[in-house]
């Protein structure tokens, strides 16, 4: 007797790897509930997401970036805390009109901190959000940038000692 034989696509075999982990994720999430209070950090971790993000310094800035898509100005929170910044909000669910059958991106609750050099002025710390992308810009302090010298035509020692 002959068996019919079962041959899976690798796009297939992907789909049900990726269907796999989605299931023990969930499923952790959902044991991590059950928990005493102990537990309570781990699982806000796990269901808390940490957005992409670069941090740039340039001359007379350092420039945070995050993506943020999809997200809207009202729900970010953004934090300058002595040499801490912080960005919080939600990515929300939205509504939908017919049946969810995959999803990939993520909502809930996002955050994101940074330590910042001491030489940044905090008071005057500026954010726009524009295609999903949070810039915020941390402006050096004055003797942080730098600064442009000048070199003369006169020999070095001789300069000194004159």
């Amino acid at each position: 007797m002959k068996l019919p034989i079962r041959r899976e696509t690798a796009s297939q075999e992907k789909r049900d790897a990726r269907e796999d982990v989605d299931q023990l994720t969930r499923s952790f999430a959902n044991q991590l509930e059950r928990w005493p209070d102990f537990f309570q950090p781990f699982h806000d971790v796990l269901r808390s997401v940490l957005p992409l993000a670069d941090v740039e310094e340039t001359d007379t800035h350092y420039v945070v970036e995050i993506e943020l898509p999809g997200v809207k100005r009202e729900d970010i929170s953004l934090e300058v805390t002595g040499d801490h910044l912080v960005v919080g909000g939600q990515r929300r669910e939205r509504q939908r009109n017919g049946l969810l059958r995959q999803q990939t991106r993520t909502t809930g609750k996002f955050h994101y901190e940074v330590t910042l050099p001491s030489d940044v002025e905090t008071e005057s710390v500026s954010a726009s959000l524009d295609n999903g992308v949070l810039t915020v810009l941390v402006p050096k302090t004055e003797s942080a940038r730098p600064r442009k010298i000048a070199i003369s035509a006169t020999a070095g020692r001789q300069a000194i000692t004159s």
